[in-house]
């Protein structure tokens, strides 16, 4: 007899659907080839020629869904991943396959350091009031 005493074996419960381990969908992968770097905030824009990633046999299914979510409007890496209910790791490996695909590409947010001070911009402006 097995598990759940009607002679078949349940690891999962019958509203869990196909089970698919996050490894699998990335063939074991934690990173992309190019070593992308993408932040939560990173947006992923697909590109004008990706009209159907469905036509390619390299892609999965998973790749093919981000290209369609990111053709309706560009999409955030997290935002991708909570649609998607999928872990945030999995969806960079994706998003990086693709990248170098060249199917989205990728605008990352400017980094603190190279946004400009507040008060710099005052200081400008009063100079420029001053003239």
């Amino acid at each position: 007899m097995s598990a759940d005493g009607q002679g078949r074996s349940h690891w999962f419960d019958d509203e869990a659907g196909p089970v698919v381990r996050p490894y699998a969908m990335t063939r074991g992968r934690t990173t992309s080839a190019a070593q992308h770097r993408l932040d939560l905030i990173a947006v992923v824009v697909a590109e004008p020629h990706a009209d159907d990633p469905e036509a390619d046999s390299m892609l999965a299914p998973e790749h093919v869904d981000i290209v369609e979510l990111c053709r309706d409007a560009p999409q955030s890496v997290a935002e991708l991943s909570a649609e998607l209910d999928l872990p945030i790791g999995v969806v960079r490996v994706l998003i990086g396959d693709l990248v170098d695909a060249e199917f989205v590409h990728v605008n990352r947010p400017v980094p603190p350091a190279e946004l400009v001070d507040e008060s710099i911009l005052r200081d400008v402006i009063n100079g420029l009031r001053a003239l």
